[in-house]
């Protein structure tokens, strides 16, 4: 198998090989270079991302220092994203990350892995398996999303959750290893925090987290 299909096949390979480091080193050069982009330099920003990701949607704004493996060459980000300080992306293989996603700060997106056999790791050996993150989630800070891992739509990830299996739809799930705690109810379509209400006019429609086909 090539090199380059090694990479995203789940099968063990030599990181290390030549061919991949040159690739890597010249997308980990756009990673430097976007950031040292000025705050206020918001089109360069823009700019510099969409040159740096597989895909990216309208109004995605990633605070500097990003940290990203292969300078987010596999990453497909939605619309309306937003990421804080020190999102790392371990993209050796793909990311996606779905529209109205947001994500707190020290977040690691993680789709590299290594044998737990001593000798593998001795040659160095590496796997990787592809990461998603649903659309209209929240991943709290310093959440970890290990390889293999699915997120569904509308979920919350606890601030410092390390994520091993995939976590439904519609659910708020904490700790480490991260398990689901409750649905996402009536509860919270009345109060945001505590006892804090929402008012009114800024409480969802009925249905509003319900897919077309009857899911959440």
């Amino acid at each position: 198998m090539e090199k380059a299909k090694l990479q995203h096949s789940g099968e063990l390979y030599d990181p290390m090989d030549a061919e991949l480091q040159k690739k890597q080193l010249r997308r980990l050069d756009m990673v430097y270079q976007y950031n040292r982009i000025r705050p206020s330099n918001l089109r360069k920003r823009e700019k510099t991302l969409r040159n740096m990701f597989a895909e990216m949607g309208e109004n995605v704004y990633i605070e500097p220092p990003l940290r990203a493996n292969f300078g987010g060459q596999f990453v497909h980000i939605g619309n309306n994203v937003y990421a804080n300080y020190n999102l790392t992306l371990v993209d050796d293989t793909h990311i996606w990350i779905g529209d109205n996603t947001l994500i707190g700060p020290n977040v690691i997106l993680c789709t590299a892995g290594h044998p737990v056999l001593p000798e593998l790791r001795e040659k160095g050996m590496q796997f990787n398996a592809p990461v998603r993150i649903g659309k209209n989630c929240w991943l709290g800070g310093g959440a970890i999303v290990l390889p293999g891992v699915t997120i569904g739509d509308h979920t919350v990830i606890g601030a410092g959750s390390v994520v091993t299996k995939d976590i439904p739809s519609g659910v708020v799930a904490v700790g480490n290893p991260c398990r689901v705690m409750r649905e996402i109810g009536e509860e919270d379509e009345h109060t945001y925090f505590r006892d804090h209400e929402i008012p009114d006019q800024l409480r969802p429609r009925p249905g509003f987290r319900t897919n077309p086909d009857g899911s959440v």
